[in-house]
């Protein structure tokens, strides 16, 4: 995976993202979800890297970035603390514009890039994911028993001492034989650090705090996303289960909405990459 691309170690300001990137042609940004990190991109980038410049980091308080310090309502983890972080990586790339793509938490950070970032985005792809808040205005007995972990996750303390106890345990549904050994021993790395748990851990604690309060704020504004805007959904993940039609959902945010379902489990990028990748090229091609 990631063949011929670099890999660097990039100050955004706050601190340093660990990020590969190649390809050549339009520049494309790939955002993990959790407990991921970038290397969960890695076939889907080398599908994408004849056509266009690929970036992949880990996100902040992921992988081997770097680490925010906690903050008064997890600001520091917020989707805005990290979209601003994407524009710095991809400005010293020398990418005034590019079109994101996120996926599970990163499909947050993408949304946030699109609309607080309009110079900059282009175009923008989000991936079994719509705004926490209408999660949130959803949730139902079956949204708190499936889902139960964005609410455990929010708890101070208690996530991390559950996870640190048995990492591989918690994560049970990491396997090499799906991600390829060496994205497995890199989200294996991740997990392991209770440094990096607890960041992870912090992303969520800012979904229903600032991140939540952040698209309230923007809902009330009646401001939308202009960029083009593709849903993309696993078919055998629960997301229409759990929200109904996320297209639907979307244009109460963008401007112009297009999207479908792919035949995949959740982790989409590992499970289908050469249907994930088409999608997105086709998309902005």
């Amino acid at each position: 995976m990631f063949e011929g691309f670099a890999l660097d170690f990039i100050d955004v300001g706050p601190g340093k993202l660990r990020v590969r990137h190649g390809g050549s042609g339009p520049a494309i940004l790939l955002l993990h979800g959790h407990p991921r990190t970038h290397m969960t991109w890695g076939q889907v980038a080398d599908l994408l890297a004849p056509e266009f410049t690929v970036v992949c980091p880990d996100l902040r308080g992921f992988g081997r970035s770097f680490l925010p310090e906690d903050a008064k309502g997890h600001v520091n983890s917020s989707k805005r603390a990290k979209a601003d972080d994407c524009v710095a990586l991809m400005r010293s790339l020398g990418h005034e514009r590019f079109s994101a793509v996120g996926h599970d938490r990163g499909s947050y950070v993408a949304f946030r890039l699109a609309m607080d970032h309009r110079d900059a985005v282009e175009n923008v792809v989000v991936i079994d994911g719509v705004p926490i808040i209408e999660h949130l205005e959803r949730t139902d007995w079956q949204f708190a028993r499936d889902w139960y972990h964005w609410f455990f996750f929010a708890q101070p303390e208690k996530p991390e001492r559950a996870i640190n106890a048995a990492p591989l345990a918690w994560y049970d549904a990491l396997s090499p034989d799906l991600m390829g050994e060496e994205a497995y021993l890199d989200v294996v790395a991740a997990v392991s650090d209770p440094h990096v748990v607890h960041g992870m851990i912090e992303d969520y604690r800012a979904g229903l705090a600032v991140d939540r309060q952040d698209e309230m704020e923007t809902l009330a504004s009646g401001r939308k996303i202009t960029a083009p805007l593709l849903c993309l959904w696993s078919t055998r993940d629960d997301l229409i289960d759990t929200v109904g039609d996320p297209l639907e959902i979307w244009r109460r945010w963008a401007t112009d909405v297009h999207g479908f379902g792919i035949d995949s489990g959740h982790h989409v990028a590992e499970e289908n990459p050469t249907e994930l990748a088409a999608a997105i090229a086709s998309f902005l091609g």
